[in-house]
């Protein structure tokens, strides 16, 4: 059930066994792959890095997760057909061109992104995925990045900001794709949608 605002989420609950203790997100979502790809149970998730970590309040202790003191958490995946194959991702998918210049595209469910504060209303647990269209010149861009650290890049005119349980995004000319933090390659469409409640994570 997606988290209104004000409403306590996570409960005291420590890692079960037959969790899985990951480092970043790239770790979480080749997890999350390969459960899918075997078609059983994706397995509770203990965080130890990462910007979904960041974003939910990790605290970077294994030793915590198999303590009384571990809090549970149920949080909602990311899964977008690129060019029509299926993927999944657990923090961001961002499509851009070299060096960050031109258009970028963002769908966050974690709010940061490396040291970015990136989806600054993006909640992992909301049923939603906050996405960012940004078509900025030189200058703008500049300015938009220096205020990311603290999330305070938005409102902005040239960036169009939606939250959303689906999108269809065109590319076209192709752009790469990156999920969380990896690169899969260059596409031209992406079909996104959030699965509310699919992970099961623990910090």
């Amino acid at each position: 059930m997606a988290v209104g605002k004000g409403q306590t989420w996570g409960v005291p609950g420590s890692l079960a066994d037959h969790g899985v203790v990951v480092r970043s997100d790239a770790e979480a979502r080749a997890v999350v792959t390969a459960a899918r790809r075997e078609r059983r149970a994706i397995p509770p998730l203990g965080l130890l890095g990462g910007d979904l970590y960041r974003t939910v309040g990790g605290r970077g202790d294994e030793a915590r997760l198999r303590s009384a003191a571990a809090i549970t958490l149920t949080c909602d995946l990311g899964t977008v057909l690129v060019d029509g194959r299926l993927h999944v991702f657990v923090a961001h998918l961002v499509a851009r061109r070299r060096a960050w210049r031109g258009r970028v595209f963002a769908a966050m469910n974690a709010a940061w992104l490396g040291p970015w504060n990136l989806g600054p209303r993006a909640h992992p647990g909301d049923g939603l995925l906050d996405t960012y269209d940004a078509r900025l010149r030189l200058r703008q861009a500049l300015a938009v990045r220096a205020r990311l650290p603290l999330g305070a890049h938005l409102p902005h005119p040239h960036i169009v900001e939606r939250r959303t349980k689906a999108a269809q995004v065109d590319l076209d000319p192709a752009m790469v794709v990156y999920l969380d933090g990896e690169v899969l390659g260059r596409a031209r469409s992406l079909s996104l949608r959030v699965e509310p409640d699919a992970l099961t994570v623990v910090v």
